[in-house]
């Protein structure tokens, strides 16, 4: 990936040459109150490597391979008809005969095997994001409702707004649609929240105060607990579909004396789990970067995570949040977890990094540094020496994206085994989550799954690596179609149902995580609260979301559709995998404002993201689109915008010369988007010399011969010098 910058290196027992950042975290912070030393940490390392990275490269080596025979496949024959490629890729060996994996996965906490719920991903280079997905297990009904677009101003009267202060009105409404919805999910026996005048606890069962008299739950099953005085709860929590709802009881607030029956708050089970990503939503390159994603996670594996920050004028500090403790309604102790459970995704087979070379001076294998040392991180937490604790079933969670078959899961699932043995820790400890993200992956997902069926605990579907994936291996059947009419495509759908099918084939209800991918507007919740339910109804046990408000929000998909019920009526649907060999092309000539539309819209979205990759170090950001909507776009959206553009440059439809002049006119426009941005450096003002501009041309340009179409390569080179130049 380039060498590291502007640093020495010093030799260990070892003969790894370690950065001195990363060689100073292990051991004053990674190490520390284990009985692990230095010295063997890195020789464990340097052994993992020898094994291991032959065994990659090789992995490696074989998907170049299948890529040349698929070109020349696809030279010949064009898209080609489905049954035919299925031939083809059975006689290369692209295929494997079906596996019917069984998961024998054991220790998998409930959050992942049996609660339902919203999934964030967080980059682990920005400690207060980690801290706010941490803390995003419980969020604000009340919050998600008056500071987003679900409620429309216009329905208090057309034209209102909001002022700086709280606002009755908008608080009204607020308090009105909260009513609303506990009515859907926690009916009462009689009459609605809306006539609540005071909520109570008698005999271990919810009493609900109203004018009329007293009513209870229509199913009182629901009630889950309380807190404070039976008869003036400061607390009343209900449960739905294995999630919780708290009524937070407090009529001095300022929403409590407003509220009928002084809720001054209705808090929901929120982001169940968050992804802690060491991989696309980060811009790690060299062993300084390194160190600071892995100290996040180091910091809520013991707890010890805070971060600081300015806000309102005042300084702020935040921590992970403690466990809440109810009375249930036997009158015994109930706890329940503060935090969302956190897993963690390493980078794939094909990164190596320079912030550890070997001994023969090559650049370690990162996936292989990643497990080792998020394991040793996890240590902390699996002997119970932080503050909380995240497994209380003993496992540590790793998602392993990138992997093209069931060889590299197989490689996976034993690099883990050799971490637990170095380690001491039971086989099995090391869960995986198999990201559906690349098409061998999507064909073989049944031999994907039961290469690690003692291990695994996730799948899910990504669109837009999926879809990178999709234009390169199909790269030479003809240009594809545009990026937003992928979404109707025979194969997108095909593989959407398909991951389901396989997953619950496999055994995964009750055991493990069937995910769906992110929702890219992080402003839009309205758009979310409309579209996003179609996840659980579509079998899927958690779905991705940008921010803790939107896991919120989602949570109400899950609070609506019983997932596990709903898995039990998709199980035996068998989605045919020819679907997926429908390759994408396009099927009439667009017209030339359609042509410049979808260059313009995807060399904005490329620049948009790469400029504050490259220049800021910005892994994962909201990138205005040529509308102004704001979109969360991490390096996968930059694949697919690449792979498309340099897929038509290929095939004719644009030119080299409409490309740049594009490229520079789109500059310009990202310039003006980005203005005020602290440290942003224009690129429209010297394009030769800007190497965020330079490396979005780059990721064009060598998108046809870049393996697999990965973005790394090119990011990680121009980021390194645009830190030495800095």
């Amino acid at each position: 990936m380039g060498e590291v910058q502007t640093r020495t290196v010093s030799t260990v027992s070892t003969d790894l040459r370690i950065d001195p950042a990363l060689r100073a975290f292990v051991a004053d912070e990674l190490l520390v109150g284990l009985d692990l030393e230095p010295d063997g940490f890195w020789s464990v390392l340097a052994e993992l490597q020898q094994r291991f990275a032959p065994r990659i490269a090789a992995l490696l080596a074989k998907r170049d391979e299948f890529a040349r025979q698929i070109d020349a496949w696809h030279r010949e024959h064009r898209a080609g008809d489905p049954a035919e490629y299925e031939s083809f890729l059975n006689s290369i060996g692209y295929l494997v005969s079906p596996a019917q994996p069984r998961l024998t996965v054991t220790n998998v906490d409930d959050e992942i095997a049996t609660v339902p719920g919203p999934q964030l991903v967080v980059p682990a280079t920005v400690p207060r994001y980690a801290l706010n997905a941490a803390n995003a297990r419980w969020g604000s009904l009340y919050d998600a409702l008056y500071g987003t677009d679900v409620l429309s101003l216009d329905d208090i009267e057309p034209g209102y707004q909001l002022g700086s202060g709280y606002d009755e009105r908008r608080g009204a409404q607020v308090i009105a649609e909260a009513d609303r919805l506990l009515d859907e999910l926690f009916p009462l026996a009689a009459g609605g929240h809306g006539d609540a005048t005071a909520y109570a606890v008698r005999d271990g069962a919810l009493v609900v105060r109203t004018a009329a008299g007293e009513t209870g739950l229509a199913d009182p099953a629901q009630f889950a607990g309380s807190t404070g005085d039976a008869d003036a709860p400061t607390a009343v929590l209900l449960r739905r579909n294995g999630l919780h709802v708290e009524l937070t009881v407090d009529a001095e607030h300022r929403v409590g004396r407003q509220h009928h029956a002084g809720v001054a708050d209705v808090v929901l089970e929120s982001a169940i789990t968050t992804i802690v990503d060491l991989e696309d939503s980060v811009a790690t390159v060299d062993g300084e970067d390194k160190a600071h994603a892995y100290r996040t996670w180091l910091g809520l594996m013991t707890g010890a995570l805070t971060a600081t920050f300015e806000k309102g004028g005042k300084t702020v500090e935040r921590a992970v949040h403690g466990d809440r403790t109810y009375t249930a309604p036997d009158g015994s102790e109930l706890v329940l977890p503060g935090r969302s459970l956190m897993l963690v995704r390493n980078v794939g087979h094909h990164m190596s990094t320079d912030a550890v070379r070997a001994a023969d001076d090559q650049p370690v294998a990162e996936g292989v540094l990643d497990a080792l040392v998020c394991a040793t991180a996890a240590l902390h937490d699996l002997r119970g020496l932080g503050r909380y604790r995240n497994s209380r079933s003993g496992s540590v969670y790793i998602v392993k994206p990138k992997q093209h078959g069931p060889d590299e899961v197989a490689l996976t699932a034993e690099l883990f085994g050799a971490v637990e043995q170095a380690l001491g820790l039971d086989h099995g400890t090391l869960k995986i989550g198999i990201m559906d993200e690349e098409k061998r992956t999507s064909l073989t997902l049944d031999a994907c799954i039961a290469a690690a069926q003692d291990r695994c605990i996730f799948v899910n579907t990504g669109f837009l690596d999926r879809t990178g994936d999709e234009i390169h291996t199909d790269f030479e059947a003809g240009p594809v179609v545009r990026k937003n009419d992928m979404k109707s495509t025979a194969w997108l759908a095909a593989y959407e149902d398909r991951n389901v099918d396989v997953a619950l084939a496999a055994g995964f209800e009750g055991k493990a995580q069937i995910g769906k991918g992110m929702f890219a507007k992080p402003a839009a919740m309205a758009e979310l609260l409309a579209t996003k339910g179609a996840h659980p109804q579509a079998g899927a046990n958690c779905a991705w979301v940008p921010s803790p408000t939107a896991a919120t929000v989602h949570a109400l998909h899950y609070l609506r559709t019983d997932v596990l019920a709903r898995q039990k009526e998709l199980a035996g649907r068998r989605t045919d995998r020819r679907q997926l060999l429908v390759v994408p092309v396009l099927d009439r000539e667009l017209t030339a404002d359609e042509r410049r539309h979808e260059l313009e819209t995807n060399a904005q979205s490329i620049l948009g993201y790469v400029v504050r990759w490259v220049g800021l170090g910005i892994g994962a950001s909201t990138v205005p689109d040529l509308e102004g909507v704001g979109l969360m776009e991490d390096r996968a959206t930059l694949r697919i915008s690449s792979q498309l553009i340099a897929n038509w440059l290929h095939h004719g439809l644009v030119t080299e010369d409409e490309v740049r002049e594009t490229f520079a006119r789109m500059a310009a426009l990202v310039d003006e988007q980005n203005a005020g941005e602290p440290g942003y450096r224009p690129m429209a003002e010297d394009l030769e010399g800007s190497e965020s501009f330079q490396a979005a041309l780059e990721l064009v340009f060598s998108g046809r011969a870049e393996p697999n179409g990965y973005t790394e390569r090119a990011l990680t080179g121009w980021r390194q010098k645009a830190k030495a130049r800095a």
